[in-house]
């Protein structure tokens, strides 16, 4: 191979693009495929970390660093697992495989390395290459001195950097691959069916949140991406699948925070035969061995807070506490501006601060949120709340104002959502006309009045307990991150 004809093809080139490209170009030149089709690995880099001295391995990664003194350097490799150092010299390679590392192979590059296990003088495991194979040249430059992205838009638009310069990261996301698995797992194992349900739907159900529309052009008709996969869970518990639980995408067309994304995963599951209290305990086991499984403690810290999912939970009556803050039953109010008017004399909000609260049941969420919500920071069970706010859920049997339903909460954050599954038609069909009620009284998170879950609900369901949580807010807690853009691979950018 003509080095010299090489140093003419780069002399003049200013760019570190221009230099690859010319590399690329000089490479199919002289006969060499600059991107190979396959490399036949004998181990993973953490499998090679793992061998004793003496060891020979076929391995391949990225070049994320090198190091050339003369006839010897080193540089280092890694995949998404882990990272090794490699020792290339003129002691193994022929001067030519010398001067082709040393001329072509770059910093971002694919190589496949065959060697043999040693240790540095220093201790760090390293494998002495007596042979450099070029996989896949990268006409790009990594970012600049390989510490990770600054900026934050491009740490989100193009994760890919991300991933290779950030090890935080790539731990992040390999403990959200291992909690899926964990939660299939965990979920099969004691009894629930993995289903699939539409994400396309007919009616606006399941949630209070603002859908997606899109048009069907075959049907021409609207539809929305669905909010939630509750009502059609719920029809599948009604077909005789006594435990049946989704992991999947829901759509929701509302603010971005820190806490919130339109797209986001969530895991519902719902069981036959069961009740809210059956559902608590049960999420409490999950919790404990998922922690347990993918963290190694169910002790975890969070923005300098210790929060001890281990021990027993602590338990607070929604409705108990709303009354406490409020000084009087704010159930006994009828409509929305009863309640405001109320809550202005006792002057925690002002009418202003209520303005964009549109139904009697935005009214009550939005108080608990400024006044319950952010202060409950250990593990704590949220339990009895409006029957205003969740026309999905059971009846309390004794006051038909509260409803079976809780919620797990820390730091401020609802991790789960849960209840006693509604089952009465005709309960059902009239808190649909109060959604409907709400929305045209301006509240754009109201639900449809789905007729096909009630027709599937005239044809009878066993009593059920449904419980679904967030996949993405929950990665937040556990792994202790910023921000739910930070446990999402590709989340949506302006």
């Amino acid at each position: 191979m003509d080095f010299e004809q090489l140093n003419k093809k780069l002399s003049g080139l200013s760019t570190e693009v221009e230099i690859r490209k010319a590399k690329i170009d000089f490479l199919k030149e002289n006969g060499v495929i600059p991107y190979v089709d396959r490399f036949e690995k004998t181990h993973s880099i953490l499998q090679a970390r793992a061998l004793e001295e003496g060891a020979e391995v076929k391995i391949a990664g990225r070049i994320i660093f090198r190091r050339i003194m003369g006839k010897f350097g080193f540089l280092k490799i890694q995949d998404v697992q882990a990272s090794i150092q490699v020792s290339v010299g003129r002691n193994e390679l022929s001067e030519e495989e010398y001067d082709f590392y040393k001329k072509l192979i770059d910093i971002g590059d694919f190589v496949g390395i065959t060697g043999e296990i040693y240790k540095t003088q220093t201790g760090e495991i390293t494998v002495r290459a007596n042979k450099v194979e070029l996989l896949s040249k990268a006409m790009r430059p990594l970012p600049e001195k390989f510490h990770g992205l600054v900026d934050i838009e491009q740490k989100y638009r193009q994760r890919y950097l991300d991933l290779i310069s950030n090890e935080e990261s790539r731990k992040v996301m390999l403990g959200r691959s291992k909690m899926t698995s964990f939660i299939r797992r965990y979920l099969e194992q004691h009894g629930f069916i993995e289903v699939e349900t539409p994400i396309l739907q007919n009616a606006v159900c399941g949630a209070s949140a603002k859908p997606f529309y899109t048009k069907h052009n075959a049907l021409n008709k609207t539809l929305n991406l669905r909010i939630a996969p509750e009502i059609a869970l719920k029809e599948v518990i009604c077909g005789g699948f006594d435990k049946v639980f989704e992991i999947g995408k829901v759509f929701r067309n509302e603010g971005m925070d820190q806490q919130h994304l339109q797209e986001f995963t969530v895991c519902e599951w719902y069981a036959a035969y069961w009740n809210f209290e059956d559902n608590i305990k049960f999420f409490q086991d999950f919790i404990r061995a998922l922690l347990t499984d993918v963290l190694g403690t169910t002790t975890i810290e969070y923005e300098g807070q210790l929060l001890d999912f281990g021990k027993d939970w602590e338990r607070v009556d929604y409705t108990a506490k709303m009354r406490e803050i409020l000084g009087f039953d704010f159930l006994a109010c009828q409509t929305r501006d009863q309640l405001v008017s109320k809550v202005v004399k006792t002057g925690l909000f002002t009418e202003e601060d209520l303005k964009e609260a549109k139904s009697l049941a935005s009214v009550v969420d939005f108080i608990y949120k400024r006044k319950i919500r952010v202060n409950l920071i250990q593990p704590t069970v949220l339990y009895n709340y409006p029957a205003c706010l969740v026309p999905l859920a059971r009846r309390n049997d004794k006051d038909g104002r509260i409803i079976d339903m809780f919620q797990v909460l820390a730091i401020g954050s609802e991790l789960c959502k849960a209840y006693s599954e509604l089952v009465d038609p005709a309960v059902q069909r009239k808190a649909f006309e109060d959604q409907l009620l709400a929305k045209k009284a301006g509240d754009d998170e109201a639900m449809d009045l789905d007729e096909d879950f009630l027709l599937a609900m005239e044809h009878g369901m066993p009593p059920i307990s449904g419980l679904g949580f967030g996949l993405d807010r929950l990665m937040v807690v556990m792994f202790n991150q910023p921000s739910v853009r930070d446990v999402v691979l590709f989340p949506l950018m302006k």
